[in-house]
């Protein structure tokens, strides 16, 4: 059974940092290209995030130069690094798992996914 789960989502003031995980289980985590989607209050899940298998890396224009995505193949877990937080970052954070190296701004394109995590950014 494939699983992923968050975590480091909570609290912040505006202009924290927060660094959320997701450790994956049954599935070759190498392969795979994964996501980060946020779905703030009343809007649609959106990316924010990608990395391919590759290591080649995908930003939403709204996080470019305050979020960064990474990968650890050996602890089968990737990470998003958020600093400089903002009120719009607020919502539930996702990761995805998509069955392909690449990576796709789609959600329907990503076969696995977490529960979430929550970020409330708040002073």
């Amino acid at each position: 059974e494939v699983q992923l789960v968050e975590s480091g989502g909570g609290l912040v003031q505006p202009g924290g940092s927060l660094r959320l995980s997701c450790a994956a289980s049954g599935l070759t985590f190498d392969n795979y290209g994964i996501g980060w989607f946020r779905q703030a209050p009343g809007k649609a899940r959106e990316l924010v995030a990608a990395i391919t298998a590759g290591v080649n890396t995908y930003y939403v224009d709204f996080v470019k130069g305050r979020f960064t995505i990474s990968r650890d193949n050996a602890r089968n877990t990737m990470y998003l690094q958020m600093n400089s937080l903002k009120s719009d970052d607020t919502g539930v954070y996702y990761c995805a798992a998509r069955n392909t190296g690449i990576v796709s701004t789609k959600q329907y394109d990503y076969d696995y996914w977490g529960q979430g995590t929550l970020v409330t950014v708040s002073s």
